[in-house]
């Protein structure tokens, strides 16, 4: 059976790990979000997300965001090879709906599997 939370173990924690992503990255790239990906030698996916103030000012659309987001990696993370992934939000992302964002993480997901696997 297959497991779908999102544990502790599927996030990016530490400054280290995110630092060792941004560090000749994998990229999947659209007007509204960037997600970077690094093969991390585990048997699993991780997750880590920036959602600067900068873009989004308020705190309600980061955090719509961040939950859309984890929804979107939790449902596809047993497709996902196993690299560190960080989402990074550009401005107007807090402009979609989040239909549209789901849309649009499932497109740069694929692009992530085929740049990794390919």
């Amino acid at each position: 059976m297959i497991k779908l939370s999102f544990d502790r173990e599927l996030r990016l924690l530490t400054p280290e790990q995110f630092k060792n992503v941004f560090k000749d990255p994998i990229p999947a790239s659209s007007p509204h979000i960037t997600i970077l990906a690094k093969p991390n030698g585990l048997t699993h996916p991780r997750l880590g997300l920036a959602i600067p103030k900068k873009h989004i000012k308020r705190a309600v659309g980061r955090n719509r965001i961040r939950r859309v987001v984890r929804e979107s990696f939790r449902t596809r993370q047993h497709q996902l090879p196993a690299v560190d992934l960080v989402v990074i939000a550009k401005g107007g992302s807090g402009d979609l709906s989040n239909e549209e964002l789901v849309k649009l993480l499932g497109k740069l997901w694929q692009r992530i599997v085929r740049r990794c696997n390919g």
